[in-house]
């Protein structure tokens, strides 16, 4: 059976103390791989395991039971390896590399910021602020809405100027955060959002970030939706080691 692996910590006696389960319908108990000086949590790979609320829960409650003790390299949901020994000789092969990790983590979380814009709000300000822009909506209205060429070029104008509105908001949400982190990962613009930005933040300023965080939302609340998910172990700061 393959083998499902949740994180990498530092190896201890106290590890073993943990009564843990993890993944699939019938949860198999955690287990710990051991090699050069490291550990990995590790438990048998379910048949046809899914992203479902189920598992993705007990893949995180795995990985923030190690932090709170051990600090954790944590993997992302669905990292499957051949067996015990593959995954031994992966922590043995990159030892160096994962300790130097462990150290420069601990003691470190990551928060994920999604902000996005109400569409409405957006659509009003770049009318607002845009003279010209708004004086050909006003026209296109008065007759009749215009043919549809000019429709066709007042959308492509106005969809640039929606693009310059997110640029300048991304970066006015991103640079306060920033300086209550010591990195910053950009991560994809899914579902619309302008900034999907990763913060890894010392635990001992997490309220400050959270309070920038609130902050912001209250200032940029008519204009802009702001979401943050934190503290979790830092996902989008752990790397491979080199080949």
């Amino acid at each position: 059976m393959s083998t499902y692996v949740y994180g990498i910590v530092r190896d201890d006696e106290s590890l073993d103390r943990l009564k843990l389960t993890g993944v699939g319908e019938s949860p198999a108990p955690l287990r710990f791989v051991r090699a050069g000086g490291l550990a990995a949590a590790a438990s048998d790979a379910p048949e046809g395991l899914r992203a479902k609320r189920r598992d993705l829960t007990a893949h995180q409650d795995v990985l923030q039971t190690l932090a709170q003790g051990h600090g954790v390299l944590p993997l992302r949901f669905g990292a499957v390896s051949a067996d015990d020994e593959a995954v031994a000789a992966e922590l043995d092969r990159g030892a160096d590399h994962y300790s130097e990790l462990l150290a420069r983590l601990a003691e470190r979380v990551e928060f994920n910021v999604k902000a996005t814009h109400i569409e409405e709000a957006a659509l009003r300000l770049v009318l607002l602020e845009d003279e010209s822009l708004r004086a050909r909506n006003e026209a296109l209205r008065a007759s009749g809405g215009g043919t549809p060429a000019e429709q066709m070029e007042f959308g492509e104008q106005v969809s640039q100027a929606l693009e310059a509105l997110r640029q300048r908001d991304a970066e006015a949400v991103t640079r306060p955060l920033a300086e209550h982190a010591e990195r910053v990962a950009m991560g994809p613009l899914v579902g619309g959002c302008l900034a999907n930005v990763s913060l890894l933040v010392r635990q001992d300023r997490t309220e400050d970030l959270l309070r920038v965080a609130g902050e912001l939302q209250q200032k940029w609340g008519t204009l802009l939706e702001i979401r943050v998910n934190g503290p979790l172990p830092p996902y989008s700061f752990v790397t491979a080691p080199p080949r």
